[in-house]
């Protein structure tokens, strides 16, 4: 099996909504079997660890936008950025 054969499949479990991408900026795509909620992600600046956070309060899309622009708004996609715990150890260490 070729990789664009991968690539492609992995194209249309996400279009069927069997599979989530994501794509941290500066990150190749990633794809999750954690679909039908809203969560979003924290990566790590120095190794690149994903990690899931829930939402806090309330539904998709989990925030409230102070200007919607008359969309429908039913995702809102969110990424924290910062040190995972290993690497915030090192930092301090170093």
């Amino acid at each position: 099996m070729s990789l664009q054969a991968v690539y492609d499949v992995l194209g249309a479990l996400a279009d069927a909504g069997l599979v989530r991408r994501i794509q941290p900026a500066g990150h190749v795509a990633r794809y999750e079997i954690r679909v039908g909620d809203n969560h979003h992600h924290t990566v790590c600046r120095l190794c690149g660890t994903i990690a899931d956070v829930d939402c806090a309060v309330g539904a998709a899309p989990c925030l409230t936008a102070s200007d919607d622009n008359g969309f429908r708004l039913d995702e809102a996609e969110v990424i924290y950025w910062g040190l995972c715990p290993s690497c915030a150890r090192e930092a301090l260490e170093a």
